[in-house]
């Protein structure tokens, strides 16, 4: 790692802890949840190519009862059957947002995507979706040991 950002920018890091923090509650406590999570988080790693995030993410997800299948093949969930209508319309909302210079998001995907989330849990989600792609900048630019990341116990 190139420098340990934590110790670097503390009230920083916590500021971006208390948004993470903000987030998984709201998972927890309704249609996000934590599964949901997990595929955002790891989607989001994938397009960003952030080798630390995606260990992570995919380690969090398999423990909190992900699939191998599903984790394998997250990077082509259009073309496979292992994500329901909801997952679907996330997962295009995560794509949107993180490659969002350039393209916007459209009408159409907003709607599409509004049937599926209330206006609180579609601004947690795309909360999450900041987060994350916060992480894996910081990640990336800092060079964070891919496969040091080991999860913690659930309670």
């Amino acid at each position: 790692m190139r420098m340990n950002y934590f110790s670097a920018s503390p009230a920083g890091l916590r500021a971006m802890l208390d948004l993470q923090n903000h987030v998984h509650k709201t998972a927890q406590e309704g249609e996000l949840g934590d599964g949901l999570l997990g595929l955002v988080y790891t989607r989001v790693s994938q397009m960003n190519g952030c080798t630390y995030c995606i260990d992570m993410h995919t380690k969090d997800a398999r423990k909190g009862g992900e699939t191998e299948q599903r984790l394998y093949a997250l990077s082509a969930w259009r073309e496979t059957p292992f994500y329901t209508e909801r997952e679907r319309a996330a997962l295009a909302w995560v794509e949107a947002n993180t490659l969002i210079a350039g393209n916007g998001i459209d009408d159409a995907l907003y709607e599409a995507t509004r049937e599926h989330f209330s206006e609180k849990r579609l601004t947690d989600l795309t909360l999450a979706i900041c987060t994350i792609n916060a992480w894996n900048r910081l990640s990336i630019s800092f060079a964070a040991d891919a496969g040091s990341y080991q999860p913690a116990e659930r309670g």
